[in-house]
């Protein structure tokens, strides 16, 4: 268990995983445990969105992949690179066409390996600061390796009617629930508020679209994304990608809770 601390803030981290982010002793985070889901923070890295209707075969400009819902990422370990008491530095790495073990097999999926055909560094950087919780994103590989990226962390909620706000736009947690596993697309937005017992503000730079998702009236997913995968067939993921350059990628998430 890594622990950061910042005056009032304190954030927990296990295994590259936000566990928890506390202010003033409120939690903000969705506990393991709880109903709802089994995780509070992921990635989805290199794809976003289930694969299941397209055999799990992605189409990248070198070959076919092999990739299940929300890509491989999820599947490999975080090795620490650095920390301090305010911040703590992640990092994967992946060599081309290496077989990473499926844990959703065979229970939920008849793929026991999945693989990318590119190279690729994903750093994850948590730092504390005055202002609330930054998550950093820093991505690095081959030239023109295809991509998406979603950063998946999961708010505890306790009040009955919490409302997300985008823009001049109020989202209801019914209205996140009745989109099912679909989740509700937010687009062309940067910044989110979730105005529960207490507010969180969360702002992003790099993804300009959001998705939201839960099934239970305790948490919701509140998820930056570069793109939304339910906008195409699944045979047709590849329409959604970015693509490296010669310099390294960066996308952040900034959550605060506006006092």
């Amino acid at each position: 268990m890594i622990e950061l601390k910042f005056q009032n803030q304190i954030v927990q981290i296990e295994g590259g995983e936000l566990v928890s982010y506390t202010v003033d002793g409120y939690e903000y985070i969705h506990q393991k445990g709880s109903p709802g889901w089994r995780s509070s923070d992921t990635e989805m890295f290199p794809i976003i969105g289930p694969t299941a209707d397209a055999k799990f075969q992605v189409q990248t400009p070198r070959d076919i992949a092999i990739q299940d819902q929300h890509g491989l990422l999820r599947e490999m370990e975080y090795e620490v690179v650095s920390k301090t008491d305010t911040e703590a530095v992640l990092e994967k790495k992946y060599e081309a066409r290496k077989l990473i073990k499926n844990s959703k097999f065979p229970e939920k999926s008849n793929k026991e390996w999945l693989f990318w055909t590119y190279d690729f560094s994903f750093k994850k950087t948590f730092r504390l600061t005055k202002d609330g919780l930054e998550v950093n994103f820093t991505i690095s590989g081959e030239r023109d390796m295809p991509y998406m990226l979603g950063y998946h962390p999961a708010f505890k909620l306790y009040s009955e009617s919490p409302v997300v706000v985008a823009g001049d736009k109020e989202i209801t947690l019914k209205d996140i629930m009745d989109v099912g596993s679909r989740a509700l697309q937010v687009p062309d937005c940067t910044q989110i508020v979730l105005k529960d017992q207490k507010e969180l503000h969360i702002r992003t730079e790099g993804f300009n679209n959001f998705m939201l998702w839960t099934e239970v009236p305790n948490m919701v997913c509140i998820e930056p994304i570069t793109f939304y995968p339910y906008a195409v067939a699944q045979t047709k993921l590849h329409e959604g990608f970015d693509y490296l350059k010669d310099e390294d990628v960066n996308y952040r998430i900034f959550i605060s809770t506006g006092n």
